[in-house]
This record gives C-alpha cells, sequence and structure tokens, in this order.
C-alpha cells in the first residue's frame, strides 16, 4: 500500500473486468486500487468454456493466475474488504469500506457485477452454476444430447428453448407454474417436440450440484442432465446508484461506447452493465474501460 490513500482510479470490484482494467492502468503507471470481497459470482462454476486459451479452464484458477499478472506492476495496489460509501469531493471521490478506512481517487470504476436471486427452490442454489445454467454459450456443449430442461416464461422463454434446442433435441420448458405463453408461441413449441410443462416446480434432486430430476408440486418428477435458468437479478453494489449513476429499464448501469456512466469521472464494466455474462466480454470490458480512463486522465492533465 502506499503511503497516501490518494489514488489516479479507484476500481471497486477485483473480478475479471476490474482486474483487466486494472491491468491497463497499471501498464500505463497509474496508481490504481483495487478494494474487492473477493466473492466471484463464480466462484461454484467448475469450469469456464468459449474463452480461447482458457477453455475448460476453472474461473477461480484463471481468477488468480490474473490477480498474479496484475499485481506484478508496483502502481497497482489491493485491498481486500467491501466499499460500503462512496461521495463526490473537491478532488474527484472518496470511497469508504466496512472495516472504516477511507480512500480518494479522480477517478472510479465499479466492476461489481451482480447478484442473483435464487428462487425458494430446494437444491436450486447448489445446482447453481455447476448443472443449473444461466448461459448454453459457456456450457451448453458439456450437455450435448442430453435430458435438459428450460426455466422461464413469456418471450424470454420462447426464444431462449429455440435457442437450446440447437443442442439437444430432448428438451422441456417449465415455466413453474401456468405460463403466459401466446397460443401461436405454444404452437411453436409442440411443432418443434419441446415438451411445455407449467406444474410448479418443488425441488431439484441432485448429487453435489450436479442434478438428477426436477420435483414438482404434483408429484410427478423429470429426469434431466442440466437445467437452464434466467432468474431475475440485483445490483451487487448500489454505490453507483447513490453516486446518481442512471440505471436502465434491464436493471443494468447505464454507460457509453467508453464505459462512462451518467456521472462524469464514474465508469462501469462487467456483468453491472450487460446480460453478456462472459469471462471474455468482461475482460474486453475491463480493458476498454481502463484505457478510456488513462486518456480521460491525458486530457485532464493538459486542460
Amino acid at each position: 500500500m502506499k503511503n497516501n490513500n490518494h489514488y489516479d482510479v479507484i476500481i471497486i470490484g477485483g473480478s475479471f473486468a476490474g482486474l483487466s482494467a486494472a491491468m491497463a492502468l497499471g501498464r500505463s503507471l497509474r496508481d490504481v486500487l483495487i478494494i474487492d470481497g473477493n466473492q466471484p459470482c463464480n466462484r461454484q462454476t467448475p469450469q469456464s468454456h468459449n474463452f480461447i486459451t482458457h477453455d475448460g479452464t476453472p474461473p477461480l484458477e484463471i481468477l488468480e493466475k490474473a490477480k498474479k499478472q496484475v499485481f506484478q506492476y508496483p502502481t497497482i495496489h489491493y485491498q481486500k474488504g467491501l466499499a460500503v460509501d462512496a461521495k463526490k469531493n473537491t478532488t474527484g471521490f472518496a470511497v469508504s469500506t466496512e472495516s472504516g478506512d477511507q480512500y480518494t481517487a479522480k477517478k472510479l470504476l465499479i466492476a461489481t457485477g451482480v447478484k442473483d436471486i435464487m428462487p425458494d427452490i430446494k437444491g436450486f442454489s447448489d445446482c447453481w452454476g455447476i448443472s443449473v445454467l444461466h448461459c448454453p454459450y459457456c456450457h451448453g456443449y458439456e450437455y450435448k444430447h442430453q435430458p435438459t430442461a428450460v426455466m422461464a416464461d413469456g418471450d424470454l422463454a420462447f426464444h431462449f428453448a429455440l435457442m437450446v434446442q440447437n443442442l439437444t433435441q430432448q428438451l422441456s420448458l417449465l415455466t413453474n407454474g401456468q405460463s403466459t405463453l401466446s397460443t401461436e408461441q405454444k404452437s411453436v413449441l409442440a411443432s418443434r417436440n419441446i415438451t411445455l410443462i407449467e406444474h410448479p416446480i418443488h425441488e431439484l434432486t441432485h448429487q453435489s450440484g450436479h442434478i438428477e430430476k426436477v420435483e414438482f408440486e404434483n408429484g410427478e418428477s423429470l429426469e434431466v442432465s442440466t437445467l437452464y435458468a434466467k432468474i431475475p437479478f440485483t445490483q451487487t453494489s448500489h454505490l453507483a446508484e447513490k453516486l446518481g449513476c442512471n440505471i436502465n429499464e434491464h436493471g443494468y448501469l447505464q454507460i457509453n461506447e467508453k464505459q462512462q456512466t451518467s456521472v462524469p469521472g464514474i465508469y462501469a464494466a462487467g456483468d453491472n452493465t450487460s446480460p453478456e455474462r462472459a469471462l471474455s466480454i468482461a475482460i474486453a470490458a475491463g480493458t476498454r474501460s481502463g484505457a478510456a480512463l488513462n486518456m480521460e486522465l491525458v486530457m485532464e492533465s493538459i486542460a
């Protein structure tokens, strides 16, 4: 840690987007502080996929390798903990942690991700990220041609089920209660041999997170190897909102093409800005935000 607590940039969140931004800034000789609670959303996921050079590697292994590389840069500093408050001040921003420490910076990058809200279904959270999945691009190939279910409803369910069917012909759509699908949508699903089940779900039977059956409240069950689910989420941190950053209609931080939020001096990158939840996308967003932050600091130095 430096002798003083003032930095060019404070990055709140030290997973893939935050680390990627830090590397871009560190290579530009910027003083950077990463504040991170060390709770990445994919900590339960056994392997990462659809990420060239790292296909099949556990995400925590990739994260540890990334940290070793990023922290080799002497102007990048790390503070484990949670940022619980942030305010605008005369020199930029002041950030306070749960331990009572306070740091200041000219700029902020919010890379805190999102928090998935688990449904009240026994076994669901135990399987999340292992065999209950959010993304067929990240994990679908490993479950190809196997009995599969999608848990969703409405237009989202319709389009998601059609996409997943490209991976398996043994597909069921579970709406966890009476669906809101249109008659036309139901007809299309039936023509594709996608089974529609509208019974409320009681439990996911599994072994160490590997799903075996979906148990319904009416006593029936469905054997599956994986379940794709679109579940609600919330921002992991609400500091950006507290600072006045706009949230879009889908619940993500509103950013422009340079990862800038609606508040000058505050950037955001990663899952808190986009539904495209993939390591490669988060890393790219981090690199983009780091470069944009550096350029903003350059331009301000000559103003």
